[in-house]
């Protein structure tokens, strides 16, 4: 494989990383915020609270699959 292909599946990949952790941050700063609003009204909202902050963390899961995928076509 040429350098030229290599460096742009390199950067690909890193696109892929931060495009998933920079789309995460924002979904977890409104739905952190409505979590602990939430929780604050209703102790027992803790739980669901809980289960939608993790939900955006797909979006880095993806974007890290995509990156391997991308690494290992560069290999």
């Amino acid at each position: 494989m040429d350098p030229m292909s290599a460096g742009l599946i390199a950067v690909g990949a890193g696109i892929a990383i931060a495009g998933g952790g920079i789309g995460t941050g924002l979904a977890q700063k409104d739905i952190g915020a409505a979590a602990v609003g939430a929780t604050a009204e209703n102790p027992k909202m803790f739980g669901r609270s809980i289960v939608f902050l993790v939900l955006p963390e797909t979006l880095v899961i993806f974007g890290f699959v995509v990156a391997a995928m991308l690494w290992l076509k560069m290999a």
